[in-house]
């Protein structure tokens, strides 16, 4: 019996690696993230932005949003739900909604609009649905690191 067959001579399971990336950036140093993320983020895609209250998630937003060329002000939507920075660059604040509400209230089917769509509080049922649905997922998870934030980047 071969090293690669396990104790019932079956292969193991082949997994797919998704691609996963790690960048530890201070607030100065996010322009490496959003490089990043033009690289990898798709022209039509859901950026999940996962961490803690104060973690950076309207920081980073911020960052990709000048990087686009919007001007002013960035801040979370926390009220308004959705923000529209420019024609291809929408910001959604899910903290106080529930998935059933925002269905209810039509904001899925802003997801079908060109663009980039950054969801801040997005759960995990949220992101199984729309993996499902089809779209492309990318999962950012922010963490404090030392003085800094450890970015780790996903592809779903």
């Amino acid at each position: 019996m071969s090293h690669n067959t396990n104790c019932s001579g079956l292969k193991p399971p082949i997994l797919k690696r998704e691609e996963m990336k790690e960048i530890i950036a201070s607030e100065d140093e996010l322009k490496i993230v959003v490089e990043y993320l033009n690289k990898i983020v798709p022209k039509n895609a859901i950026v999940f932005l996962v961490g803690n209250l104060a973690s950076g998630k309207t920081t980073l937003t911020a960052q990709i949003a000048k990087a686009r060329g919007v001007e002013g002000e960035i801040t979370s939507p926390t009220f308004s739900l959705q923000q529209c920075y420019s024609e291809n660059l929408y910001h959604y604040d899910l903290y106080r909604i529930e998935n059933a509400e925002f269905m209810e209230l039509g904001l899925f089917e802003e997801f079908d609009k060109e663009g980039w769509h950054i969801v801040e509080w997005g759960d995990e049922a949220l992101k199984l649905f729309l993996l499902n649905a089809g779209y492309d997922i990318v999962t950012v998870m922010i963490e404090p690191f030392e003085n800094r934030r450890k970015y780790t980047i996903e592809k779903n």
